[in-house]
């Protein structure tokens, strides 16, 4: 007959611990790969805004992208004071979708429906649901998800668009414009500098990156929000350093100084800005810079989150 003690007992439970922790020991957890959220959603005055990630890939040799006016060297050090690779840039697509309350408003349709679709799901939304499309303007990345198989992505939205910005592409041979943008000219209204998109969100002529090239500013209750596209496409090598070079700038001085006039105008009303390759959520601050930089990204850091 075994006598169970009580001193029996506590040496039974304080081995317990130890053959847990070995079980766990020959447990593997998978490794599960980088990741993040690809929706961020805030206020602005009676405005919901949801930045979605439709895309983010590499690209190798960003001063072939970035600073191609300037020297290595000074490419180099810059890249290296911001921690920064001269050898590969990750490159964000970033829609925003704005809620008023009685329009659900989508600017910018990414690389194609199937990836805008997928972010779209993941905010809670779906395309039937978006009420108005505005194209900043009609480079691939930002309407290649207008058309799926022939057929409107968003089926029951107007579209927006700059006037300008549209002429222009009527006017050349592009493919994607024709597949993606001409079916939908019927559905479209078109607005100049200061044009309204509904109330509390206006229209503002950036010429440059292409000749049409709008950025849009919201104001509700108060508050305000630009949504500035690609006027800048890099936090460094483009925001902060408005002169450098940028490849995909269709006339880079009239890009300059759109970056410096609008740039400006966020700093100093000190406003939040959306950029739509900005590092994802893609949504932050723009203040003056220092030393050799004009400008300076502020990433949000939760100030939107009340």
């Amino acid at each position: 007959m075994t006598t169970i003690s009580r001193r029996n007992l506590l040496a039974a439970g304080a081995a317990l611990p130890l053959a847990g922790l070995a079980s766990t020991a020959r447990a593997e957890a998978p490794m599960m790969g980088a990741s993040f959220a690809r929706h961020r959603r805030f206020m602005i005055g009676g405005f919901e805004v949801t930045t979605i990630l439709a895309g983010t890939r590499p690209r190798e040799n960003p001063q072939g992208i970035f600073g191609m006016n300037v020297s290595a060297d000074e490419f180099a050090a810059v890249s290296e004071a911001n921690f920064l690779s001269t050898a590969a840039s990750q490159f964000f697509f970033t829609p925003t979708l704005v809620n008023t309350g009685s329009e659900l408003i989508l600017f910018d349709t990414g690389l194609n429906a199937d990836a805008t679709g997928g972010a779209l799901q993941s905010a809670g939304y779906s395309p039937d649901q978006v009420d108005v499309v505005v194209l900043t303007h009609m480079h691939g990345d930002h309407i290649g998800g207008m058309m799926k198989d022939g057929a409107p992505t968003f089926a029951n939205a107007r579209y927006v668009a700059g006037q300008a910005e549209y002429d222009h592409w009527a006017g050349q041979e592009n493919e994607r414009f024709e597949a993606n943008v001409r079916p939908m000219a019927e559905k479209m209204s078109f607005i100049g500098d200061g044009g309204d998109v509904t109330g509390g969100i206006t229209g503002m002529a950036a010429f440059g990156h292409t000749p049409g090239h709008m950025v849009y500013r919201l104001e509700s209750a108060g508050q305000g929000l630009v949504i500035f596209a690609d006027l800048a496409n890099h936090p460094v090598w483009s925001l902060a350093r408005p002169d450098w070079e940028v490849r995909f700038d269709a006339d880079k001085e009239a890009a300059a100084a759109s970056r410096r006039k609008v740039l400006g105008m966020i700093a100093a009303d000190r406003v939040p800005a959306i950029g739509y390759h900005m590092p994802f959520p893609a949504v932050g601050y723009v203040a003056p810079g220092g030393d050799d930089a004009e400008f300076r990204w502020v990433p949000e850091a939760g100030q939107l989150m009340g």
